[in-house]
């Protein structure tokens, strides 16, 4: 898959950049490598790569605000890089559009299996542009009170006005109209919305979960404490 994959990668420090970069070309991978955050949204504009991997503190344009001027425009799947696991930073990541986040320093073989988890999840194959992901809801259109989704055309509408989500916020949203009213548990959803085989950070769910509300409605989507979320049939 990795072949023909364009990743964007944003990091100042000169030995992470290199030697990443090397790690990521050995598995297939086309690597452009930026040292700031403005040479990265050049880049990202010119190159239009296939999924980019921002540091969060970078000189010119932090990784932060980098990843609101990528969402702005596009799509395109992020993975922010972080220093420490505990910072808010990450939670900063997610809340500006970030699909997902790994903690340095990072084993090459993680940040590659993070990288196809990404792209499988957004419908890569082969390195080329995003397909349309598997829908786990089938049937065309659902509705939930002023909230329609259209599982074949992959659009949402709340009160007949169109709702632009990222392929992360919509694969999310299947998950919870496939089982509307079923309590999904985070691990859940990080398995099927996030591809994850391994135990990951919740807070990747609770962030994307707050996106989505801001979206389709604060009480569309309902908190079970200690349980997990679910979709208000």
């Amino acid at each position: 898959m990795a072949d023909q994959t364009h990743v964007l990668f944003v990091e100042d420090d000169d030995v992470i950049r290199e030697a990443t970069q090397l790690a990521l070309e050995r598995d297939g991978f086309v690597v452009t490598a930026m040292p700031d955050g403005l040479s990265g949204l050049e880049a990202f504009r010119t190159d239009r790569p296939d999924i980019a991997l921002l540091d969060v503190m970078v000189p010119g344009l932090d990784g932060v605000s980098l990843c609101r001027r990528i969402r702005d425009a596009s799509t395109v799947p992020v993975i922010m890089l972080s220093a420490r696991a505990d910072s808010i930073d990450v939670v900063l990541g997610l809340e500006a559009g970030a699909d997902d986040y790994v903690t340095k320093p990072f084993d090459g073989a993680v940040l590659v299996a993070r990288i196809r988890a990404v792209l499988r999840r957004f419908g890569h194959a082969g390195g080329g542009r995003a397909e349309e992901p598997d829908s786990p809801a089938s049937g065309g259109m659902l509705a939930f009170g002023d909230l329609e989704i259209d599982t074949e055309g992959m659009e949402v509408r709340r009160a007949g006005q169109p709702v632009a989500l990222t392929p992360t916020e919509m694969r999310l949203l299947l998950e919870f109209s496939s089982a509307p009213g079923t309590v999904l548990s985070r691990d859940k959803l990080l398995e099927r919305v996030w591809d994850y085989g391994w135990g990951g950070d919740t807070r990747v769910v609770d962030v994307h979960v707050q996106r989505l509300r801001q979206k389709i409605g604060q009480d569309r989507v309902e908190t079970v404490r200690g349980f997990g979320y679910k979709l208000k049939a």
